[in-house]
C-alpha cells in the first residue's frame, strides 16, 4: 500500500511541476501585450506618431468650431436625452468620405450630429492616411451637444435622503 500511496503522490508532485513550467495569462493581459506591440514604437527615443485619440480631439474641436450654436458648455446633466455614435470615415487629405449612424435612439439628434460633421468638412487631415473612427454626441438637450472626446465629466443624480 506504500508503493500505491508514493506512487499517487509522485504523479501528483510531477503534475504541479509540469504546471509550474507553462504561464496562464488573462485575456486582458493577452490583449494588452498584443496592442503594446502594435501601437508603441519599435524604439523609446523615437517619437510616437500622433494617436488615434489625438487626432479625435482634433476633429472634436473642428466640428465644435464649426457648430458653435449646438455647442453645450459646462457639466452635462445626469440624464442625456440622446447619445449618437457616428462612424465617420476621412480621406488622407481630410475630405469626409463617409459619415453613418452607428447607434442612435433619436432620429432628430441622429439628423443633428450628421449634419454638423458634414459642415464641418472638410476636417484635418489623419496622421495615417483614410481612417475611420467613432464618435459620440452626447445630447444635453434636444439640440445641443457635447462630443465625447472633448467632454468633461457628467453630473451625478443628488443621493436620495
Amino acid at each position: 500500500m506504500n508503493t500505491i500511496i508514493r506512487a499517487g503522490l509522485v504523479l501528483v508532485i510531477s503534475i504541479a511541476g509540469l504546471g509550474g513550467c507553462s504561464s496562464v495569462r488573462t485575456a486582458t493581459e493577452a490583449v494588452t501585450s498584443s496592442v503594446g506591440r502594435i501601437f508603441h514604437p519599435a524604439s523609446p527615443t523615437a517619437p510616437a506618431p500622433a494617436g488615434l485619440d489625438d487626432y479625435k480631439t482634433q476633429v472634436a474641436r473642428h466640428v465644435a468650431d464649426h457648430n458653435p450654436e449646438r455647442a453645450w458648455t459646462g457639466t452635462l446633466p445626469p440624464m442625456l436625452p440622446a447619445i449618437v455614435v457616428l462612424e465617420i470615415t476621412v480621406d488622407r487629405d481630410g475630405q469626409l468620405a463617409d459619415v453613418a449612424v452607428q447607434r442612435s435612439r433619436n432620429p432628430d439628434a441622429s439628423e443633428i450630429a450628421l449634419a454638423s460633421v458634414r459642415r464641418s468638412a472638410p476636417l484635418p487631415p489623419p496622421p495615417t492616411g483614410r481612417l475611420t473612427f467613432s464618435e459620440t454626441f452626447l445630447f444635453a438637450d434636444s439640440e445641443r451637444y457635447q462630443l465625447r472626446s472633448l467632454a468633461g465629466p457628467q453630473a451625478s443624480e443628488s443621493p436620495s435622503p
